[in-house]
């Protein structure tokens, strides 16, 4: 038990500093597959089947990280549009 604890906290460690290079897109889709994961295994161990519940609930939290992260972009993008048009309202009004 104290061998799996090691090695799960090894794991768990080289993954947070592996995450340190990527881009907003590979870290949303990368977490939503990891808590997919998680999700997916807990459901398939209750029904039976671990793996196969683990591997959909990831390929699902994979795409909804992915899907969250256009949303993000979409609704930054938006922000910056109406700033720089209250800006330049600004602007003409002086």
């Amino acid at each position: 038990m104290k061998k799996l604890s090691i090695i799960l906290i090894l794991i768990v460690s080289l993954t947070a500093v592996g995450c340190a290079g990527m881009s907003d897109t590979q870290q949303r889709t990368l977490s939503g597959g990891a808590i997919g994961a998680g999700a997916g295994a807990i459901v398939g161990a209750i029904a039976g089947h671990t793996a196969w519940g683990a591997a959909i609930g990831s390929a699902t939290g994979a795409a909804g990280g992915y899907l969250y992260d256009h949303y993000e972009k979409s609704k930054e993008a938006e922000y910056q549009k109406g700033y720089k048009a209250g800006q330049e309202s600004a602007q003409k009004s002086q």
